[in-house]
């Protein structure tokens, strides 16, 4: 079974994709103004695919598979580089980054149990044949936007002064413990990953 997968939301996730390294490379070359402005217009591609997708019934699993990987490649950009430049704890770094490595590694795993026969390599990249389904725990959720209230607010104060250093290192406490709190409720939840019955 496959899916038309070349959908205005999904190619706007991969726009996001996209944007992504750019983004990384302001940062590394200290232009934090453009790479705000690009992360903000990111962000907004990011809640716009979303409601062209419900609005217009254009929901596909591949797209439930790479927007979340589109946000997963900004944060990780944005955690690598921010922390090369000082502006967020290299330790915060390492939580963050070391969860998104494990909820990887763990959607390989869920790839290739949940793939229908016969499981080769060319079919395992295949994503118009869907296998399985992820979906977001409630804290997860709330992790993402902590986290992009932090790069947000970290690029703002880098850029502008505002907001202070107090109130940032305040969102990184709450990152650093919804980031640990996120990743153990993918282990723990049931509903988290639905594996999918498809014919061959």
């Amino acid at each position: 079974l496959h899916e038309n997968i070349y959908t205005i939301p999904n190619l706007l996730t991969v726009g996001r994709l996209i944007a992504a390294p750019y983004i990384g490379y302001l940062i590394v070359n200290q232009d934090y103004p453009l790479a705000l402005g690009v992360f903000v217009a990111a962000g907004l591609t990011d809640m716009l695919d979303g409601y062209i997708a419900r609005r217009f019934n254009l929901k596909t699993i591949v797209g439930s598979i790479i927007d979340p990987m589109a946000d997963k490649a900004l944060m990780t950009v944005l955690t690598i580089t921010l922390a090369t430049q000082e502006l967020i704890p290299m330790s915060l770094a390492y939580i963050i980054l070391g969860r998104d490595a494990g909820l990887v590694l763990a959607a390989f795993y869920y790839r290739y149990i949940s793939l229908p026969k016969p499981k080769t390599l060319v079919r395992y990249f295949d994503f118009s044949i869907p296998s399985a389904e992820v979906r977001p725990t409630m804290i997860s959720k709330v992790n993402t936007a902590l986290q992009l209230l932090l790069m947000t607010g970290t690029l703002s104060t880098a850029t502008f002064g505002i907001p202070s250093n107090e109130i940032l290192t305040g969102i990184q406490w709450l990152v650093g413990g919804t980031t640990v709190w996120s990743g153990m409720s993918y282990i723990y939840s049931k509903d988290a990953v639905r594996i999918l019955n498809q014919a061959k």
